[in-house]
């Protein structure tokens, strides 16, 4: 990839890839097993993580103390991008992994710098807040619109799209039924429920981790199940 900037490390150029795959000043490779958190809700917004491998969770808590997961993160995604913001402030969310994970945490600073001289680099970050921004507008809609039932099929279909989009069966990050319930605004027995109707009829398997079968695109699309859906 070229950029546009003037700086560059080696005097070579830019490859926004080989950027986000070293280490170098202010930024350093960070290693969170399963369940520790990337930042804190409150803590300060110093620094923009990309997710190298594994996945995590973004959720907020209430003033009454009620949590909610916002979105599931995977390999390639960046977290914490409100640390570029023209005033440092806090963090608005907590990050917590829910697989092993590797990641590049970017300082605040250098993250600027970056997006300033780098052109490749501005893009692909933009992108990614782009592609962002759209799948939280689709989910707002799917939250307004849609049946549970169909909202757990579209997260589930949304995660095994992940990686290898072309296959007809994915294995899926592990989550919890709890946090798919949170993801989509209904009980957890509402979620083991609708999972074991998926099971039954052959959208998805269970063996210690779930499969979905891309036929689950029927319950999105088409409605294929039939019956009495609870919201």
């Amino acid at each position: 990839m070229r950029g546009g900037g003037h700086h560059n490390e080696n005097a070579a150029a830019f490859d926004a890839e080989a950027y986000l795959a070293s280490v170098g000043i202010g930024r350093r490779v960070v290693q969170l097993k399963r369940k520790r958190v990337f930042f804190s809700q409150g803590d300060p917004a110093d620094a923009v993580f990309y997710i190298r491998k594994g996945s995590a969770k973004l959720t907020v808590v209430s003033k009454a103390g009620k949590e909610a997961t916002i979105t599931l993160l995977n390999a390639g995604d960046f977290v914490g991008e409100e640390a570029i913001t023209a005033v440092l402030g806090r963090r608005l969310a907590t990050a917590t992994a829910t697989t092993n994970c590797i990641a590049l945490r970017i300082q605040r600073d250098e993250m600027i710098r970056v997006m300033h001289e780098q052109h490749d680099f501005s893009d692909l970050f933009v992108a990614f807040l782009l592609a962002r921004s759209m799948r939280t507008q689709a989910d707002l809609v799917d939250q307004l619109f849609n049946s549970s039932e169909k909202r757990l099929a579209r997260i589930l279909l949304l995660m095994a799209e992940v990686g290898r989009p072309g296959e007809p069966e994915m294995l899926i990050p592990r989550i919890s039924q709890e946090t798919l319930a949170n993801l989509i605004g209904t009980t957890r027995s509402r979620v083991s429920f609708f999972m074991n109707r998926f099971r039954k009829l052959g959208f998805i398997t269970y063996n210690g981790r779930i499969h979905v079968n891309k036929s689950l695109l029927n319950v999105v699309l088409h409605d294929h199940i039939s019956g009495t859906k609870c919201h």
